[in-house]
């Protein structure tokens, strides 16, 4: 594809006397995007449509299209913006869709918002798509939040020969007498080994409170799948606790993400003070534990009974953490007066990926 015919995908039909006709496949690509983006309200408002593409295509025909005429990446960002910003549940509540949609976490989301309107059958389909989701997840998250945990390598000489810990620097410099000019090549005789500090981990807790309101379905699954990669990590216990105006302990699914994302019913109200109390019922040792409540911080409950309890927490040692996003992106929307009140009496407020909280938490229990 030519620069010319990209731009004349992105500014539509109007640009053609700049950029010249599409061919075939173009005018294809054309009718797939034009039949999701002319849906946009501003695009009638300024009287500018995005192709010349006809709105009697099914969701399954214009899934099929989009399959076959666009990259990996755009199928994507285009199947993301067809549930998240157009809402065309269809993606994920017809069987035939759901057959053919590749799945990504904007898939997932949408799951989780509609999976209350599946049938048996359906959310049997649906559940492949979370597993897909959640194990790729997995596959990229655990070895970044698990690397926090492993220590860092030393100055200090070792006898432990292990590959990971080989000192390269110190192992040319006790081998330099051993160069020959003419091969080129350094015979090494005695290699060098770097020790590796461990931390000392003794028994922590980690609480895990997730607001599961609408907003929050990133954050949801991000939680969920933090939590089954710290399950189970020396000296560190693991709750995993969601919230709306009632409060699930959902800690004995963490090790199954998935079986624990299909129970998650998000939407309705939001009681923070409730879910915070909740958790300081299960701290063993306060100055040993990490209370960490994942909201937007829009408070249906009590928020004098809120910041109270934040306050005592933080007075006994417990390191509270405010966080108004756990995901990939930690871009957060939330409600700053609250969240700064939290920060005022004690609570670290912000937005994390998961891989910012493993640190966090690694640094706690060294």
């Amino acid at each position: 594809m030519t620069d010319l015919e990209r731009w004349r995908l992105i500014l539509g039909q109007p640009a053609e006397p700049a950029t010249g006709g599409l061919d075939l496949v173009g005018a294809r690509r054309d009718a797939a995007l034009s039949w999701l983006y002319d849906r946009d309200e501003e695009l009638a408002e300024r009287d500018v449509r995005g192709g010349s593409g006809t709105s009697v295509l099914s969701t399954v025909d214009w899934l099929d299209d989009v399959h076959r005429l666009f990259p990996r990446e755009t199928i994507e960002r285009l199947q993301r913006d067809a549930v998240e910003r157009y809402d065309i549940t269809e993606i994920v509540t017809d069987p035939d869709v759901l057959a053919r949609i590749e799945p990504s976490p904007a898939l997932l989301r949408a799951v989780l918002r509609t999976k209350r309107l599946m049938n048996p059958d359906l959310l049997a389909m649906a559940r492949k798509l979370v597993e897909a989701v959640v194990r790729d997840l997995l596959r990229r998250l655990t070895p970044e939040l698990h690397q926090s945990f492993t220590g860092t390598r030393s100055r200090r000489p070792s006898r432990l020969k292990q590959a990971r810990d080989f000192d390269f620097h110190r192992t040319i410099r006790a081998n330099l007498g051993r160069y020959q000019p003419a091969e080129r090549r350094l015979l090494i005789d005695s290699p060098k080994f770097a020790s590796r500090t461990r931390k000392h981990l003794e028994r922590w807790q980690l609480i895990l409170l997730v607001d599961q309101s609408g907003s929050m379905a990133g954050s949801v699954i991000h939680s969920a799948v933090t939590a089954a990669c710290l399950w189970g990590l020396p000296g560190l216990k693991t709750h995993l606790i969601t919230f709306d105006t009632a409060v699930v302990d959902l800690t004995e699914d963490v090790t199954d993400p998935v079986e624990l994302l299909m129970k998650v019913q998000l939407g309705g109200g939001t009681d923070i003070a409730k879910a915070v109390a909740y958790g300081a019922g299960l701290i063993e040792n306060p100055r040993r534990a990490i209370v960490v409540v994942v909201s937007d911080f829009f408070e249906g409950g009590d928020e004098y009974r809120l910041v109270h309890d934040v306050r005592k927490l933080a007075e006994a040692g417990t390191h509270v953490l405010a966080l108004a996003a756990l995901d990939e992106e930690a871009s957060p929307v939330y409600d700053r007066a609250l969240a700064q009140r939290l920060a005022d009496v004690g609570a670290h407020v912000g937005a994390m990926t998961p891989g910012m909280l493993a640190e966090f938490v690694a640094e706690r229990l060294g």
